[in-house]
């Protein structure tokens, strides 16, 4: 089976994100987005600890596809450094696992979604 991915995006612009996750999803570069907004960040950055609300959406994507959602977020996002993490995917409903795997696979026809 293909293998699988966890992409989670962070943002200062939750309205921002979430355009560009829905981007990602209708282009096929993911398959799903999940947003988690808002989110409250803590992190160093330039010597200084700084504290802000955030948007977060973790996408369900292809290993395959991962590098084209970096170098996107790395030419679109309004961070300098965009906050970009992947984890694998390493079990899951199988049905749903399959459904990620053709929804990002590049010969994929996408009239079909998951049964709600």
């Amino acid at each position: 089976m293909t293998e699988l991915c966890e992409v989670v995006i962070t943002a200062p612009d939750p309205d921002w994100l979430y355009s560009f996750a829905r981007a990602l999803v209708e282009e096929g570069l993911a398959a799903s987005a999940h947003n988690f907004t808002p989110v409250r960040s803590i992190y160093r950055w330039q010597g200084q600890v700084h504290e802000r609300v955030e948007g977060r959406v973790s996408l369900h994507t292809s290993r395959e596809r991962v590098a084209e959602i970096i170098a996107r977020a790395q030419r679109e996002h309004p961070y300098e450094v965009p906050g970009v993490s992947t984890r694998a995917i390493i079990d899951g409903n199988p049905d749903y696992l399959a459904w990620i795997a053709k929804e990002t696979s590049t010969t994929t026809d996408r009239t079909h979604g998951p049964t709600a």
